[in-house]
């Protein structure tokens, strides 16, 4: 082997290839260090005198499916400047760790695209080291996101695992990366975020989020200039709520044959008309419904108009709109509608800002899913450290399936 296949093959310059091992279906390349091209590690003076050395085997880039060694016996030198004994640079690895850089920026890209396990599998090491490897990039890469030059951000808990164990997760809007994971959820994890981005000093112009009193609290005092926008999906889904809760009230109130017709109907109502399926009649039965229940329908066509709201050419004409409904709600009468225009009226303010700002928390819905997604590929992860890193080199991710 030359020396130039050393270098363009696996990365590896500055040494001198000596001798090949074959053992147990793996290949051995054995190298060395030129004597006149050893220096000191700390000030590079080439005034120095070998010392023994430390034999070391580094997993390098595979060929075919053959798994690769490099082994070294990495000098030790005294040097006469300094006065001390120390080890070598070795260059091409981490003197701490058992796998060339090449090796390690393989995992990396494999891991884009497969999970630990078809990766440990296809290069033929154990589970663990794959994590480690991960780990240390990830570490390397993600454990503290620059938040400087951030300025739109979506604000949203995930659940995890069973119980109630929730995340709270931080969303640069623009370039879609997670850039905080807080435990828990509410205003107490968020604290650390608020800390790191006040000496990031980042303006933040916007946050996306949902109606939640202790949200709506922490970003007004932490960000007190940013402009709160509260999400169209969290302000629909919860009037899909209170629908169900009418459409319940008004199932027990029902006679026989209305509870028939109202039966199964929720799923229905809370469907976007245009995915009604024509074959199994659900058109046929959500209008059967609406039309036994004055109630049920006016809450309905409402919800169904609220839809139109955020597709309004400006703020001037979002408002006008916004009053209307809110007006056609509390003339209904109905206490559902009446409560919810309420709710709609407190925060008017930020439901508007969207006009301002046209964002909203979907694009973190997303990578909710992903990381779902992510954690039931894994089966789960019990080391909750390594599953935060996981989550803040997402976005890169090619493959959505990966653990």
């Amino acid at each position: 082997m030359s020396t130039s296949i050393l270098y363009h093959g696996f990365g590896i310059y500055g040494y001198r290839y000596t001798s090949t091992q074959y053992r147990d279906g793996a290949i051995i390349f054995t190298i060395e260090k030129d004597p006149h091209s050893l220096r000191c590690p700390c000030c590079k003076s080439g005034k120095v005198t070998r010392r023994g050395f430390q034999t070391r085997w580094f997993h390098a880039l595979p060929i075919g499916r053959k798994q690769i060694y490099i082994k070294l016996d990495i000098p030790r030198v005294f040097c006469r400047l300094c006065g001390f004994v120390r080890q070598i640079t070795i260059g091409f690895a981490d003197e701490r760790l058992t796998y060339a850089k090449s090796f390690e920026r393989y995992v990396v890209e494999l891991s884009r695209h497969m999970t630990i396990q078809d990766v440990a599998q296809h290069l033929g090491v154990g589970w663990d080291m794959i994590k480690e490897i991960q780990r240390h990039y990830l570490t390397k890469r993600y454990s503290h996101p620059r938040l400087k030059d951030i300025e739109l951000i979506a604000i949203d808990e995930i659940s995890i695992g069973k119980g109630h164990n929730y995340l709270t997760v931080v969303l640069d809007l623009i370039s879609g990366a997670v850039v905080f994971i807080g435990n828990g959820k509410g205003a107490e994890a968020l604290v650390p975020f608020w800390k790191r981005l006040k000496s990031s000093r980042a303006q933040i112009q916007a946050v996306a989020m949902d109606m939640s009193p202790a949200y709506i609290s922490a970003v007004s005092e932490n960000l007190p200039k940013a402009t709160i926008v509260f999400d169209h999906f969290h302000l629909i889904k919860l009037f899909n709520e209170k629908l169900s809760d009418l459409r319940r009230d008004l199932h027990q109130q029902a006679t026989e044959d209305g509870k028939k017709v109202l039966k199964g109907l929720r799923w229905l109502l809370l469907k976007n008309p245009d995915n009604l399926k024509q074959q199994y009649n659900e058109q046929e039965r959500l209008e059967q419904a609406l039309l036994l229940n004055s109630s049920l329908s006016t809450a309905y066509y409402l919800k169904e108009d609220l839809r139109q709201l955020w597709f309004q050419k400006n703020k001037k004409q979002a408002t006008a709109y916004l009053n209307d409904w809110i007006a056609r709600a509390k003339s209904s009468g109905i206490k559902m509608l009446l409560t919810f225009s309420d709710t709609l009226e407190k925060h008017r303010t930020g439901i508007l800002s969207y006009f301002d700002f046209p964002i909203s928390t979907g694009p973190l819905e997303g990578t909710n899913n992903k990381i779902k997604t992510l954690q039931k590929q894994a089966y789960g992860f019990r080391d909750m450290e390594f599953f935060k890193l996981k989550i803040l080199g997402l976005h890169e991710t090619k493959y959505a399936l990966v653990g």
